[in-house]
Order: structure tokens, then C-alpha cells, then sequence
């Protein structure tokens, strides 16, 4: 219990942002991946435990309840055996009645330690469920960011390769080239013009609409409306 508490611990103080960095540099998940796998082991493992301590709680509980049961029952029979003067059966019935209470006071006392280990182990598998959600999000944000990157390195390299066989010296190779490169200017030209005339249009209805302001001031300053 000791060690698999000490891994948990280890787990949920681990360094998020050493993590990100250690991802960056080597491009890669596998950091990160790890560490996922390795809490989700770990959590099986805590579930388990938590399931046994409190298993053994509810188990002590009972035997309590029933050791709390035979104390009063002991208790209510002494006073019954001393009313019809059976002092001898009284005595038996104290004796036993103290070896039961000193044993729920052993209950008690180990009943309370596996209350607070059950407690502090929920707590706990709480803690590491926790840190599991937000590597999670982590994780899912720097794989959308590592992807970013990669398209971007994809497209230079495009741009490079062609610049490459537009100086190979083949001609049918740069005209291949050059062909791609002039389709990629007339794809950027066309959504820079389609950006230009959304523009245009929008600063015409713009102007149109303050014409249209200023006839109406001047329509209400006449009392034409």
C-alpha cells in the first residue's frame, strides 16, 4: 500500500509544463503517452485498494454493531440477574460483559484508523483522477498544436521542393513546377480577391446607408416625413 501510495503521489505532483516542454523539443506525444499509462495503471491499482479498505470498513462496522448489540444485552441481563438475586450469574455476566467491551473498544479503535485510511485513499484516487483530465486536455491541445506545426513545415517543404525542380534544368520538370506554383498564386489571388470585393461591397452598403441617414435628417429637419 505504502509504495503504490508513494507512485500515486509521484504521479499527481508531476510537472505539466516540464512535460509540455520535453513534447516540444522532441516533437512527439510519446512523453506524454506514458505518463497516461502509466496513471491509469496506477488508478486500476487505487480503485482496487480503495475497494478493499473499504470493504474491511464496512466489515468492522458490522462486527461493532454486533459486539454493541451483545454489550447491551450483557448489560440489561446483569441488572436483571441482580433484581432476582443471582449474584453468581451477575458476576459471569459482568465478566463477559467487560471482555466484550474491552474487544469493541479494540474495534473502535481499529475501525477509526481504516475510516481515515479509506478516507485519505479517496481522496487521493480524487487527485490522480483529477491530474488525469487535465493531461488529457493538455495532451489534446499540444497534439492540435504539433499538427499546426507539421502543416506548416508540409507546406514549405512544398514551396522548396518546387523551387528545387524549377532549377533542376529539365524543362518538362519545371514546367510541371511552374505550373503548380502559377495554380497556388491563382488560388491565393483569388481568395485575395474575393477578400477585396467583400471589402468593396461592404463599404457600399456602408456609404449607401449614410446617404440614406443624412436625406432622412434633412427630410425630418424639413417636416417632409
Amino acid at each position: 500500500m505504502a509504495s503504490l501510495l508513494e507512485k500515486v503521489q509521484t504521479l499527481i505532483s508531476a510537472n505539466l509544463h516540464a512535460m509540455v516542454d520535453s513534447a516540444l523539443r522532441a516533437n512527439s506525444l510519446a512523453v506524454f503517452d506514458q505518463y497516461i499509462r502509466e496513471v491509469e495503471d496506477n488508478l486500476e491499482n487505487l480503485e482496487d485498494a480503495v475497494a478493499t479498505v473499504g470493504g474491511e470498513v464496512k466489515t468492522l462496522r458490522r462486527k461493532k454493531a454486533d459486539l454493541d448489540q451483545k454489550s447491551s444485552a450483557l448489560d440489561r441481563n446483569i441488572d436483571i440477574f441482580l433484581q432476582e438475586g443471582k449474584e453468581d450469574l451477575a458476576l459471569a455476566a459482568q465478566s463477559k460483559m467487560n471482555s466484550t467491551n474491552r474487544l469493541l473498544q479494540n474495534y473502535e479503535q481499529v475501525l477509526e484508523r481504516q475510516e481515515a485510511e479509506f478516507t485519505s485513499l479517496q481522496e487521493v484516487r480524487l487527485k490522480l483522477e483529477a491530474k488525469l483530465t487535465e493531461v488529457k486536455q493538455e495532451r489534446e491541445e499540444l497534439q492540435a498544436l504539433l499538427d499546426l506545426a507539421r502543416s506548416k513545415e508540409l507546406t514549405a517543404k512544398t514551396y522548396k521542393s518546387l523551387d528545387d525542380l524549377t532549377g533542376s534544368g529539365d524543362d518538362d520538370i519545371a514546367r510541371v513546377a511552374e505550373g503548380i506554383r502559377a495554380r497556388l498564386d491563382k488560388a491565393s489571388a483569388r481568395s485575395e480577391m474575393q477578400a477585396s470585393s467583400l471589402d468593396a461591397q461592404m463599404d457600399e452598403v456602408l456609404e449607401q446607408r449614410a446617404l440614406e441617414s443624412q436625406l432622412a435628417e434633412r427630410k425630418a429637419r424639413l417636416g417632409l416625413d
